[in-house]
């Protein structure tokens, strides 16, 4: 089958099978500048909603811990994954050391003045600093982004524009939304950065993705081909009967 035929064939899957909100959902060809960003929790939920890797429905992870609420659109960036790339660069931005990705796409909170009402969402975002959190030895860093042409939060560039209650809110939220009274503090945040280095977490994180997901369509497309030649040898035997 040629790239033309299975490029059509892709087309056409998509208009009848919903994508795969990590796999099958372009990051956006202005990356790193925008991304697109898939939303699993919005300030008003009472639990934390996470997609599920295998089928890509959302599910409840957990109900929201205390009165904790997500102080912003709250997901990842599609075609992103945390692992050895996103590691190493943490532990040279930190001097630590056996550090690795959280297996995970790369996590990422949307700032927008309007009320949105629900998740399950694609935005378009601009991401303008982060959060560089370890969780229990794991890279898991926390894109601060906001939603694109925001008529408020959309003229802020870099993180150091926003006012510090707002970074601090943030801050909290991730450093307590998993911990119970007594327990040991497991998160830590070591740096709040910059847009520039959140664009280079970001195409380290593509950098993982490709390396352990590259191939994904390859496979499926020669899986299709593979059932699409079948197909036809079913075709030409039940001619023959």
């Amino acid at each position: 089958m040629s790239q033309e035929a299975l490029d059509k064939l892709w087309k056409m899957i998509g208009l009848r099978y919903k994508s795969h909100p990590w796999h099958g959902i372009p990051i956006g060809k202005e990356v790193p500048e925008v991304v697109t960003a898939f939303i699993e929790v919005i300030p008003s939920d009472t639990v934390k909603y996470e997609v599920d890797k295998q089928s890509g429905y959302l599910k409840i992870d957990r109900p929201q811990k205390f009165s904790n609420i997500v102080p912003a659109l709250y997901g990842f960036i599609p075609q992103t994954y945390c692992k050895d790339a996103v590691g190493e660069f943490c532990m040279m931005r930190t001097g630590r050391t056996d550090i690795i990705g959280d297996d995970d796409p790369l996590d990422v909170c949307v700032l927008t003045e309007r009320e949105i009402t629900h998740g399950n969402i694609l935005v378009q975002a601009v991401p303008i600093g982060g959060l560089r959190m370890i969780d229990g030895g794991e890279a898991d860093d926390k894109i601060i982004a906001v939603l694109k042409q925001d008529e408020v939060y959309g003229q802020w560039r870099d993180i150091g524009e926003i006012p510090p209650n707002i970074v601090n809110r943030l801050k909290h939220y991730f450093l307590t939304y998993k911990q119970l009274p007594g327990d040991e503090q497991r998160c830590e945040i070591t740096h709040v950065y910059g847009r520039e280095e959140a664009q280079e977490v970001i195409r380290q994180s593509q950098k993982d993705y490709q390396h352990y997901f590259g191939n994904l369509e390859e496979a499926l497309s020669l899986t299709l081909f593979e059932a699409f030649n079948f197909s036809k040898r079913q075709q030409e035997l039940l001619k023959g009967l």
